[in-house]
């Protein structure tokens, strides 16, 4: 007779650890984009060099394909948490909620925000020597910034909800 259980134990893996390591990833490289990378080119003058937009262009551009794939990966792990029924009815329904709108958070920063800013830049450095955000742009960079803090607390959310069930198990 075959014994199962082994061939359970051989594919068993622990969906909270890998949610908590893909945010943690994810939350983290934005943090310090946001607050590290960004903040250094601008008190170092390079915001004002020609090459600039191009360069954010492309690195927002990568970073934010980045996104996309740890938002679809913690969608996609969070569809397993309920077809395991891991977690509660009404969390497991709550988290595949904030999962989604993680995932629409990434798509709308990748497809719409950082084109946009992006062409607010080039406007703005082409048509007029002043140095000076035009108010469309400044609503952009608002809507980014909602966005962020969005996807900071709801990230936080179900990190702390893997964790509380991680630490159920153990």
């Amino acid at each position: 007779m075959l014994h199962y259980p082994l061939k359970k134990q051989l594919f068993s893996l622990n969906l909270s650890a890998i949610v908590m390591t893909i945010l943690g990833f994810w939350l983290s490289a934005s943090f310090l984009l946001d607050f590290v990378v960004m903040p250094v080119l601008s008190l170092t003058g390079m915001m004002a060099d020609s090459g600039f937009i191009n360069a954010s262009y492309v690195l927002f551009g990568v970073f934010n394909r980045l996104e996309i794939i740890c938002a679809a990966a913690i969608l996609t792990v969070f569809f397993g948490f309920k077809f395991n029924h891991l977690f509660g009815d009404r969390q497991a329904l709550n988290a595949l909620v904030i999962a989604s709108v993680l995932l629409n958070i990434a798509l709308v920063c990748t497809y719409l925000v950082t084109p946009q800013l992006a062409g607010f830049a080039l406007e703005m450095t082409s048509f007029n020597g002043v140095a000076v955000m035009p108010t469309s742009m400044v609503a952009w960079q608002a809507l980014y910034w909602l966005l962020e803090v969005m996807k900071f607390c709801l990230g936080m959310t179900l990190i702390r909800w893997c964790y509380q069930r991680a630490c159920a198990i153990a």
